[in-house]
């Protein structure tokens, strides 16, 4: 189940029954909450309230999931993911602003965020046309048309009021404000017009002289004259030249878009006006006896029309009372025919008047919305935009921000009022886990607090590390060592929100997944990244114990990726150099056993002497070295040591005998112990008896045979 934060959820079943709650209360029981790591998923159910209640199994009792938020879906998702885009331009120019090697001119910043705000608009626009279609779809709206319709009303006016263009910013606001309104509460529908043009004598019906005046009132000239130009079949012959004189005037309203500048619209409106005042003289003209017909008093309707034309405030007020139009169509008219060359700077004033004398409904949100929006709170307007929809508060909020219309200043929690809407809105997106990039996106945006918060979210990430049997082609391409799937949008996301605490943790997570797999060349690039020099050592263990465990042709089959790994390593601190000259013995290590498995027993015996000369190998691995060395010491067709060779075998395994007699047998012998299977020490020491023995007879051999030098890597002898 889901809920928004204004309703009361009722658990079903119920935990116990009406009345029963004092034994549920004796029996040491209450609510315990759990909340889910991933999302907003919230479980609830009863456990002890205190250590010393009577342990109660969970068994015994329900479990209730709910949510804080439906998680977006259909068209929704769409819609947050498509929206977050123009969120990443909005940061981009608010960055752009503020930056010093990215100075942009106000007028150049203000158009940038008027286009995007208008971007923003187009986009709830084309949800609702969505939305509105008759079609199949693949899974049930989850909103509708009239809530994106609502996000499209709202964000233009927004953008009307706070973010127009430069250009029109200190420009009167009739023409902006009933095209606004015009675009977003039409009347009289366009089902009404129809009906009244279809009619023989319209002017006969009841709704035609209001629908006229509506038209005029509303600026559909056009519209308007098509409806006086009926008039001109009206049996008295009075409305007929009206109608006549009416059509011209009404055509012709000035609107500022017209004109290059105010002045000339004056000018232009004056002179309509004149127009205006000559219609009004020939109305005064009418005798009384002829200013009513059968239907209704078209005098008084006409006279009224006049009256909104000529601009006249009480003639204005009293029929948008008798239309019952609201406040929002009574500012637009007077803004349109009566203060004509009102700013946005004088809205609050003139608004505040008008509520005062048109109480709107207090229960309707996006009207008290709307009211914030031209008195000039802009705080108040985004605690009701949260009401109507979160994605509208964190957008308007950033929108807001930008303007520096918002308190900057930080409260007690370290957050802004900008990030308490956007993190609102984070939270929602993280309903939906799998909207965890946009979730991040948005959160760190917001100060260190967001920062955190995006952290926590990017480390629960599931990195679906799956195995190749049942991996997905971005998990196979990870094993073939790119950066791929979740991994590498991760990595991305860490990278272009400087995250790299957090980076170096997913990494280390992803290595102790590879190593646990046993895909050990994965496993140390991942740890190397995180620079996590300790889990190299790890693997580099698990990788020697392979050996110990399985023998040597599984130890050089898992070692066999690792080599292009070391090639890419590049260790900051001495701690790193020291594991990274362990991974190289390993890697050596394991091409001395592969190519011995192969039959290359010359690479084989140059890979023992260079780990040897180059001091790869850690002492507690000499007496492996030289137990190895065995089967090379015996091949009988080719002398594959030189004599300087055996005498550094020999100086090895003099080390290893001299430090045992002084106690240190286990730093010595105890990995040999291991392979050979045996739990003390003296098949170890047989073992280098044996060695010791070989080598003494091979060292013999190259004094008979004159064999000197250097082995070389192709088997020659290098004197």
């Amino acid at each position: 189940m889901s809920s928004t934060s204004d309703e009361l959820l009722a658990l079903v079943p119920p935990l116990f029954e009406q009345g029963r709650s004092d034994d549920f209360r004796r029996a040491g029981l209450g609510l315990a909450v759990q909340i889910s790591p991933r999302d907003d998923c919230l479980a609830i159910h009863a456990a002890p309230y205190s250590s010393g209640s009577q342990q109660t199994s969970s068994a015994n009792h329900n479990v209730y999931l709910a949510r804080l938020h439906a998680p977006p879906s259909a068209e929704r998702r769409v819609f947050v993911t498509d929206t977050s885009i123009i969120f990443a331009a909005v940061r981009k120019l608010i960055s752009d602003t503020k930056s010093n090697t990215h100075i942009l001119a106000e007028v150049e910043a203000a158009e940038a965020m008027s286009k995007l705000a208008h971007d923003y608009i187009n986009f709830c626009h084309e949800c609702c046309l969505y939305c509105s279609q008759n079609i199949t779809r693949p899974e049930e709206i989850q909103l509708g048309v009239a809530h994106y319709s609502m996000l499209y009303d709202n964000f233009s006016l927004v953008a009307l009021l706070y973010v127009p263009e430069p250009a029109r910013e200190n420009v009167p606001i009739c023409d902006d404000l009933m095209h606004w309104l015009n675009m977003h509460h039409v009347t009289p529908s366009s089902k009404e017009t129809e009906r009244l043009s279809a009619l023989e004598c319209p002017w006969e019906d009841a709704r035609f002289w209001p629908t006229v005046l509506r038209l005029v009132m509303r600026d559909f000239s056009h519209i308007a004259a098509v409806f006086v130009r009926m008039l001109a079949r009206h049996p008295s012959p009075f409305v007929q030249d009206l109608s006549a004189r009416l059509v011209p005037i009404v055509s012709s309203h000035p609107r500022l878009r017209e004109f290059n500048s105010e002045r000339e619209f004056v000018i232009k409106l004056r002179r309509w006006r004149d127009n205006v005042k000559t219609l009004r003289f020939e109305l005064d003209r009418v005798p009384e006896e002829e200013r009513e017909d059968s239907t209704a008093d078209w005098w008084e309707w006409f006279s009224d029309i006049v009256g909104v034309l000529e601009g006249r405030e009480e003639v204005v007020r009293r029929v948008c009372e008798e239309l019952r139009t609201g406040w929002k169509e009574l500012l637009a008219v007077l803004c349109m025919f009566v203060e004509t060359r009102m700013q946005r700077t004088d809205l609050p004033d003139v608004v505040a008047q008008l509520l005062e004398e048109m109480p709107p409904d207090p229960n309707d949100v996006e009207n008290k919305f709307q009211q914030c929006l031209f008195l000039g709170k802009p705080q108040e307007a985004l605690e009701e935009a949260a009401k109507l929809d979160v994605w509208l508060a964190a957008h308007l909020a950033d929108i807001m921000d930008f303007k520096q219309l918002l308190d900057p200043d930080a409260d007690e929690s370290g957050m802004s009022v900008r990030d308490h809407y956007v993190l609102d809105y984070a939270e929602y997106l993280h309903s939906d886990p799998t909207l965890w990039r946009i979730t991040v996106d948005y959160m760190c945006t917001c100060g260190d607090v967001g920062a955190e918060m995006a952290d926590q979210v990017l480390l629960r990430v599931p990195l679906k590390l799956s195995k190749p049997a049942n991996a997905d082609q971005a998990s196979a391409a990870i094993r073939a060592g790119n950066l791929a799937g979740v991994l590498a949008e991760i990595n991305a996301s860490c990278h272009e929100h400087k995250r790299e605490e957090v980076r170096r943790t997913i990494c280390r997570v992803a290595a102790q997944t590879f190593t646990k797999e046993k895909e050990y060349g994965l496993a140390v690039s991942y740890y190397a990244s995180a620079e996590n020099w300790a889990g190299v050592g790890r693997v580099i263990d698990c990788i020697l114990d392979e050996y110990i465990l399985g023998g040597p042709a599984t130890f050089a089959h898992l070692v066999a990726g690792i080599a292009p790994s070391l090639q890419t390593l590049h260790p900051t601190s001495g701690e790193g150099s020291i594991f990274i000259h362990r991974l190289r013995f390993a890697v050596r290590f394991a091409e001395f056993h592969h190519h011995k498995l192969q039959g290359h027993y010359t690479r084989a015996a140059y890979d023992l002497i260079t780990i040897f000369q180059e001091q790869f190998a850690p002492k507690s691995w000499w007496a492996v070295l030289l137990s190895d060395a065995v089967d090379l010491l015996r091949t009988s067709n080719v002398m594959l040591f030189s004599a300087s060779d055996i005498h550094l075998l020999i100086c090895r395994l003099e080390d290893i005998h001299i430090a045992t007699e002084q106690g240190a047998t286990d730093d010595y012998l105890s990995i040999l112990a291991k392979t050979v299977r045996s739990t003390g020490d003296m098949r170890a020491q047989q073992r280098l008896q044996n060695v010791r023995l070989i080598l003494i007879q091979y060292h013999a051999k190259c004094a008979i045979m004159g064999v000197g030098g250097k082995t070389s890597v192709n088997g020659t002898l290098i004197y």
